[in-house]
Parts: structure tokens; sequence; C-alpha cells
């Protein structure tokens, strides 16, 4: 197959360009450079079947004739911070709901076979049901979770008017090499490390006991394929590991001190999918269990050598925001609305 990964040259998006190229297809990485790196696409290089194109996702006219003749299209392409869509929120919409517009236009006139979405769990922001199934009510509680879940809605708006062929993938706690440092939400698998290889503490939020689907990045490419070569479209799925874990069990599992900073607001207690559907109906299983990824992390370290590194001050400056906008009262009245 001929494919095109938006953001092909981030976290995700790089292990998936990497999946596809083992499995024998063609591929686009279409990426604009601001949170991708070239060095997640360095190993592949010198392959023929890869194409590497910088372009942003807003500019429908630059990214349309990279998606002639396309097969497959894989929308990972996002803003994807809390802190700064609170400060923000303009770009956020831009990139994630405009930007997912665009890719779905060009999509659609190109004729394209397959169209898979990388949304979010942030959707389901404080959940009352554990594990929590796809048809648990949305409640975003910061524009970052708002603009995914809007891009989710357009993708299965064009399933329904255009009948685009197209699945959405909410993510759960993604993790794995090349992992981001940067922002302070969602990255703690990068964060951790960067801070082991400096030799300093562990910067837990809260009292650590907060658990996370976390959700090995390979698996989740797995997951990404294994939609495309389905014939169901017009729906959403959960993509978690099937177990949910406590940051003070990674801490122990990276081995090293740790100093607690204050639990954020408008972040839940757990965060665990539940991933029946996707089972049943695509026949995927998570496959890395949560010990073997955190090793396989831990043999890549020296890639957070040059990596920034957090402390306790720069994440409370970074973060001052995050208390201001969703503290206490904002909490309290979202709660009481819900």
């Amino acid at each position: 197959m001929k494919c095109i990964v938006t953001g092909g040259a981030g976290f995700i998006g790089s292990h998936l360009v990497d999946r596809l190229l083992d499995d024998g297809h063609e591929v686009v990485a279409l990426d604009n450079f601001v949170i991708g790196r070239p060095e997640n696409l360095a190993s592949r290089a010198n392959s023929s079947q890869l194409k590497v194109v910088r372009a942003d996702v807003t500019d429908l006219d630059s990214i349309r004739p990279y998606f002639h003749g396309i097969d497959w299209v894989f929308h990972l392409a996002a803003l994807a911070d809390i802190v700064p869509s609170i400060e923000s929120p303009i770009p956020y919409h831009r990139a994630n709901v405009d930007g997912t517009v665009n890719v779905l236009e060009a999509a659609r006139h190109a004729g394209v076979r397959r169209f898979v979405y990388a949304a979010s769990s942030s959707c389901y922001g404080i959940p009352d049901v554990y594990p929590t199934p796809e048809s648990a009510e949305i409640r975003p509680m910061y524009p970052y979770a708002l603009t995914k879940n809007l891009g989710e809605q357009c993708v299965m708006h064009w399933c329904q008017v255009y009948k685009l062929p197209a699945v959405a993938l909410r993510l759960f706690n993604v993790y794995g090499p090349r992992h981001r440092t940067t922002g302070t939400y969602g990255a703690v698998f990068g964060v951790f490390m960067a801070q082991k290889l400096a030799g300093k503490p562990f910067t837990v939020v809260g009292d650590g006991e907060q658990t996370r689907d976390f959700t090995f990045v390979s698996d989740v490419a797995d997951a990404f394929v294994t939609a495309a070569r389905s014939d169901i479209s017009h729906e959403i799925f959960n993509v978690g590991s099937d177990n949910t874990y406590s940051v003070n069990r990674l801490v122990e599992l990276l081995g090293g001190d740790k100093v607690h900073i204050p639990k954020r607001p408008g972040e839940p207690d757990c965060t665990y999918a539940d991933i029946t559907k996707i089972k049943r109906v695509l026949n995927w299983t998570p496959k890395v269990k949560f010990e073997d990824g955190v090793a396989t992390m831990l043999k890549s370290m020296d890639q957070y050598k040059d990596a920034p590194l957090w402390t306790v001050d720069k994440i409370a400056d970074a973060t001052k925001d995050w208390f201001k906008y969703l503290g206490d009262d904002n909490g309290s009245a979202q709660k009481a609305s819900s």
C-alpha cells in the first residue's frame, strides 16, 4: 500500500512509519518539524520506500498534492500539550481542528481507501467508570482535549456525509523510545528518563499512587495498521494496555529518588481503557508487558542526554496557568455542572 503519515517525524508517527516500512509499504512522512524531529527518521534515511515531506496540515494547498495515489492515511499531526493549549488555544484549534479538516478534505478528494485518526483519551476528562468504555461521557477539561475531540467529531462526520472509510483510535498514555521530554503532561516517561540520566530525582505529581494505562508504542503502531487493514468504518476504538500502573511503580522499575510536586487540577487519578470493543471488532490485543517496555526504555536512555531537564521550579513556572485556570474554583464548577 501507499501510505501517508501526518506527524510522521513525531514520537508515535515515526514508530508507525517504521512499522509500515517493515511491512513493505511505501510511506510519505509529512511533518512541519515543530514537534517532530528529523532524528526520529534518521535510521530510515536510505530507504527508497520513504519520502519525508516538510509541510503543515494547516495549509491545505501545500499538503494536497501528496495525497494523490495514497491508499492509507494515518493522521497523527497535532499540537499535544495541556499548558500551551490553555495559554494559547487558537493555534491548537488551527492545528487540531482546522488541520484535521484539511487532511480529511485532501484524503476525500484523493479517494483514499482508509483513514485512521489518532484521537485522545483526554476527551474523557475525569471518568466515572474504570475501565473506561468508548461510550463514556465526553468531558474535555482543557483546550487540547477539546480540540482533539472536535477533530474526532470531524472524522466521524466525514464518514457519515462523504462516506470516507475512517476510524478513530483513542490513545491512552503511550510510551516508548523517542518519547518527548518537552511539555508537562503525557510525557512522564521522557521527563523521568532525562532526570535519571542527569542523576536528578524524579518529579512525582501528588503521592504517586495515581495510575496510568501505559501503552507501549509498538502496540499502538500495530493498532493503527490493524485498523487500516480492516473494512470497519465510522467507529471509535480505545487503544490501551488492558491494565493500569501507578507512577510509583514506574519509579520503582526505573530506580532512583523522587521528589513530590503538587497534584494538578483536572487530572484523573486513574486512566484505564476498556479495550473490549477493539479486541472483539478488530481482533487487536496489546502484546508488550509494562516491565518489558520499561526495560526497553532504559536501554535507549542515551537518547535523552541532550533533552530538556525538568526541575521542580521549572515545572512550577510552566504549570502556573494550569493552576490559575483549572484550580479549585474552576474544578468545582466543572464538577457541579457535569
